[in-house]
């Protein structure tokens, strides 16, 4: 089984307001991000927030320690429940492959353009533990290489929405379609 986990914590200083709440075509981009994740997982919750349109869990082992804290807390759970990995994403990453999992294939794995994006496996949460307590950056590529996690490219990268400018550019390439 595998939990999905939208990564939602930060502080949305680059966009200049709560960028979760940001919207393309009427929905916000949380319910986007947990909506397109229960397409392939049974359960999806939401990290790092403490309101969103799924259960919501706190960053491990505390807030303002980046995604890496959003996934850890994912990987808490999937232990504790009996999930054998976890796939993730952000808050802000739009127009995620359809075939995403098989992309990805077995964890651990991520996308190459945005390492949010990824498949990593419940056994992975002791790694995770020892980088967030640790002294050096709290990087998901920094994980991911701790662990093994292949690096998948794919043709077209999902949607990476950090400003206001790149969700009008968004908008405007979905307005062509």
């Amino acid at each position: 089984m595998i939990l999905g986990v939208v990564l939602a914590g930060g502080r949305s200083t680059r966009f200049g307001s709560d960028k979760a709440l940001a919207e393309v075509d009427g929905h916000s981009l949380i319910s986007i991000a947990v909506d397109t994740l229960a397409g392939w997982c049974e359960h999806v919750v939401v990290a790092g927030r403490a309101t969103a349109p799924a259960p919501t869990l706190p960053d491990w082992p505390r807030p303002d320690m980046g995604p890496l804290a959003g996934l850890a807390a994912a990987l808490h759970l999937a232990v504790d429940e009996g999930y054998d990995a976890v796939l993730s994403c952000g808050v802000d990453s739009l127009a995620l492959p359809d075939d995403l999992p098989t992309l990805l294939g077995a964890a651990p794995a991520y996308l190459a353009s945005q390492p949010v994006i990824g498949i990593w496996p419940a056994t992975a949460v002791q790694a995770i533990e020892t980088i967030l307590h640790g002294e050096g950056p709290h990087s998901l590529y920094g994980f991911a290489e701790t662990i093994g996690a292949r690096s998948v490219e794919v043709a077209r990268p999902p949607a990476n929405i950090n400003t206001p400018d790149d969700l009008a550019a968004l908008q405007r390439q979905r307005q062509r379609r």
